[in-house]
């Protein structure tokens, strides 16, 4: 097991180098300049959009596709990995996590509105898309579509869905002294039966599930913010100081605060990645800048209000300070390895009672059943893409995520979450290099959009005028 955690460690460094943190940065702040800082002066649009569209046979509503992209964002990229950035990059690290999030949110409008113009309909008659579609579409280039459309079949469907798993199982093992092994039995039951549903029905589960978890594990955050209310001043300072090199223990590591905080935000958020793009062109509006800002707000849910929720937990309790008592347990715990799952729910637990790890336990299965429903579609999605709808390649596509996702009962940690960051990190190249060769298109719709809206009209799209053809009727 160590020979295949090395190797898997090695592949993460390779494909996870400064060269990529420093493009997802500069990409975000390209993409934030292009469309004129859509994600903040647009902020009140964005929430009335999220109630907007209906949903009909042919697709799923503005809030189910917000939703199911939450659902597969919020998962533990946002309590074991915001702790393990921490870890690895100190407090600093959450500040990096924000701008990745501010300035990445600009990349999930550009790739949602343009798997959004180059959606089309399935055999069945159901809206799909992502970046395998508009790579093939816009930029002509179908060898580079597929190379995509792989990288997200193997992303999402084999190397991300053990890290949910993996989490879930050591929490419970934590709270309950239950068996890894048994838990993930019953998990991958209990996600068989989903996974074998459609989209509509993911989005059926994302819908109810994604706004309530998120209100009660935030909740929890904030009764622990009103409970430390004075160290939050001292807290916020620790944060920029260690992030800009100014903290006098901190000051050695920024370079390590700027890669595990842009790494893990990314992870958290997706932004970029590809995986919002793919459930955006299974949606149904009237204007692909719709999708687009609902989207980039879902980026902010995510990390901003979640993502955020996790790192106050885990400073102002003291738990990231490794050098005092706490710290030495938990490390002693997890061999040595930063289980942030394990530094979260010890948080939880020093602050409110031993009640508190089981009720994150509980939390932790939504976060996870989400995640990984939106895992699966994102998978399938591109198995329809290369294999145009045939059922067996389906149907092999899930029993391997099923397979996939019981190995994070087994396997362990620190190999399991490189294997998620290389399944991110391929995605990454892929997309990222995509979406700014076709942003002046992104940019044509935003305007379109922002145009019709000045002249007090409901905004509808018309492709003809983006020269995007619209062989299947999708905006007919």
């Amino acid at each position: 097991m160590k020979g295949f955690t090395d190797l898997v460690n090695s592949l993460d460094g390779m494909i996870w180098s400064m060269v990529l943190v420093l493009l997802c940065l500069g990409v975000g702040l390209f993409l934030t300049v292009r469309l004129r800082f859509v994600q903040f002066r647009m902020l009140g649009e964005m929430i009335r959009l999220l109630f907007g569209d209906k949903v009909s046979d042919k697709g799923i509503s503005s809030f189910q596709a917000f939703a199911t992209t939450v659902g597969a964002r919020v998962g533990m990229g946002n309590i074991a990995g915001i702790a393990s950035a921490i870890f690895y990059g100190g407090p600093g690290a959450i500040f990096w996590m924000w701008m990745i999030a501010l300035i990445g949110s600009a990349s999930a409008f550009t790739e949602s509105v343009l798997a959004q113009a180059y959606k089309q309909k399935d055999h069945s008659g159901v809206f799909v898309g992502g970046p395998a579609y508009y790579i093939e579409k816009g930029l002509k280039c179908k060898p580079y579509a597929i190379i995509f459309a792989i990288v997200a079949i193997v992303g999402p469907g084999l190397l991300l869905p053990g890290v949910q798993i993996n989490s879930l199982v050591t929490v419970f093992e934590e709270a309950f002294g239950v068996n890894k092994v048994i838990v993930g039995v019953i998990c991958c039951v209990l996600l068989a039966f989903v996974v074998c549903g459609s989209i509509k029905r993911i989005a059926k589960i994302a819908e109810l599930l994604a706004p309530f978890m998120c209100m009660v594990y935030i909740a929890l955050a904030l009764i622990i913010l009103g409970m430390n209310i004075t160290k939050l001043p001292a807290a916020i300072v620790l944060i920029f100081k260690s992030a800009l090199g100014l903290d006098p223990l901190l000051g050695g590591i920024v370079g390590s605060a700027i890669s595990w905080g842009v790494k893990r935000g990314i992870y958290s958020n997706e932004a970029g990645m590809g995986c919002g793009a793919i459930v955006s062109g299974a949606a149904e509006c009237t204007h692909p800048a719709k999708q687009g800002l609902i989207q980039a707000f879902s980026i902010y849910v995510d990390t901003l209000f979640v993502g955020t929720a996790t790192a106050l937990i885990i400073i102002l309790t003291g738990t990231y300070d490794v050098a005092g008592k706490g710290g030495e347990l938990l490390l002693n715990q997890t061999n040595g390895l930063p289980a942030g799952i394990v530094w979260t729910e010890h948080a939880l637990v020093n602050s409110y009672g031993s009640w508190a790890g089981k009720a994150l336990s509980i939390i932790i299965v939504l976060f996870v059943f989400t995640s990984m429903t939106g895992y699966c579609y994102q998978s399938e999605s591109n198995i329809h893409y290369l294999f145009q709808g045939s059922k067996k390649p389906i149907w092999v596509g899930r029993v391997v995520f099923i397979v996939a996702s019981f190995l994070g009962a087994v396997i362990n940690a620190e190999a399991m979450w490189s294997m998620g960051d290389i399944g991110y990190g391929l995605m990454a190249w892929a997309n990222i290099i995509a979406i700014v060769l076709l942003s002046p298109l992104a940019v044509k719709i935003l305007k379109d959009y922002e145009k019709q809206k000045k002249q007090g009209i409901e905004p509808t799209f018309d492709p003809d005028k983006f020269g995007i053809h619209d062989h299947h009727g999708v905006w007919k």
